[in-house]
């Protein structure tokens, strides 16, 4: 038979409860079902055969119920209720589903949800401002990771220089016929040579090639336009040759028909020329006679 007075006895008073937390002023209740958060015998949810409860889920309120009829099937202790986003229709169905209970339970459930309501508020509202985010500094990871790298780096440039020292030596013919060295590096170091060699080679035909273009000497065709310019310089200087012949042929005519008396020719290629008058002066001594005395 479950008496709620004797559970109160056992846990609030003489033995230990794990949801308890004692204090100097007062004793709190760390259930997720209390409804007030203090240890007492009205807000106990395990000594009370009847209470209810308001919770809050991903946003979401929720109304619990438990009744001394489900007591023995855990399972289904509590009965679950989603109350409305709207706050008065809220209220309202917390009234119709805790109306024959007690006014403590159904006041302190109305207030516990008012609370909850609050606080959703004012987190929809801080999370749509912009907020500073403090971003922690692991020092000790960052150490840890600086001194990894610089043991990697010495330990790769220890095996690059040990690996070099190797090759040099089994060039050198140090330890005639034995060999205990891993392929790869012989692979690579003559994959290292072949590459140098081919590089060189490639910088030998560059110059020979230099020297080959510096010593040839071609002969370009001439393109259809150089051709044609000197078709018209030859045009040109044969026009100018013919126009010099027809004015020299025509000068001649006119100083001919000058002479003969008669009128020079009329048309485009008559040319007029200043007229020149050239005199003549001749000195005479005068004849003295002389008389023979």
């Amino acid at each position: 038979m479950h008496s709620d007075d004797v559970v109160w006895d056992t846990l609030g008073n003489r033995q230990f409860c794990s949801y308890k937390i004692t204090t100097k002023t007062q004793n709190f209740c760390r259930n997720e079902y209390n409804l007030t958060g203090l240890c007492n015998r009205s807000s106990c949810p395990l000594a009370n055969s009847q209470y209810a409860t308001v919770r809050e889920e991903k946003g979401r309120c929720y109304l619990y119920m438990k009744t001394i009829e489900r007591a023995a099937f855990p399972r289904r202790l509590w009965e679950r209720v989603l109350l409305s986003k709207n706050y008065e229709k809220a209220l309202e169905e917390i009234d119709e589903n805790l109306i024959y209970w007690p006014r403590f339970i159904r006041h302190k459930c109305k207030q516990r949800f008012t609370k909850i309501t609050q606080y959703l508020i004012r987190i929809r509202k801080l999370t749509l401002k912009r907020q500073r985010k403090l971003v922690p500094l692991r020092r000790k990871i960052e150490r840890r990771e600086k001194r990894r790298e610089e043991k990697a780096l010495i330990a790769a440039q220890l095996d690059n220089a040990i690996e070099k020292e190797l090759l040099e030596r089994l060039k050198q013919d140090t330890y005639g016929d034995i060999y205990n060295f891993p392929i790869h590096a012989f692979d690579k170091a003559l994959q290292q040579q072949d590459a140098e060699s081919e590089s060189e080679s490639d910088a030998e035909k560059e110059d020979d090639d230099d020297d080959e273009d510096m010593d040839k000497r071609e002969f370009v065709e001439a393109d259809d336009s150089d051709l044609s310019d000197f078709e018209d310089m030859d045009k040109l200087e044969t026009s100018s040759e013919e126009e010099l012949e027809e004015e020299e042929e025509v000068e001649k005519k006119a100083s001919h028909s000058k002479s003969k008396g008669k009128t020079p020719l009329k048309g485009p290629a008559r040319r007029k020329r200043p007229y020149i008058e050239i005199e003549y002066e001749k000195e005479t001594e005068p004849t003295t006679k002389t008389k023979a005395a």
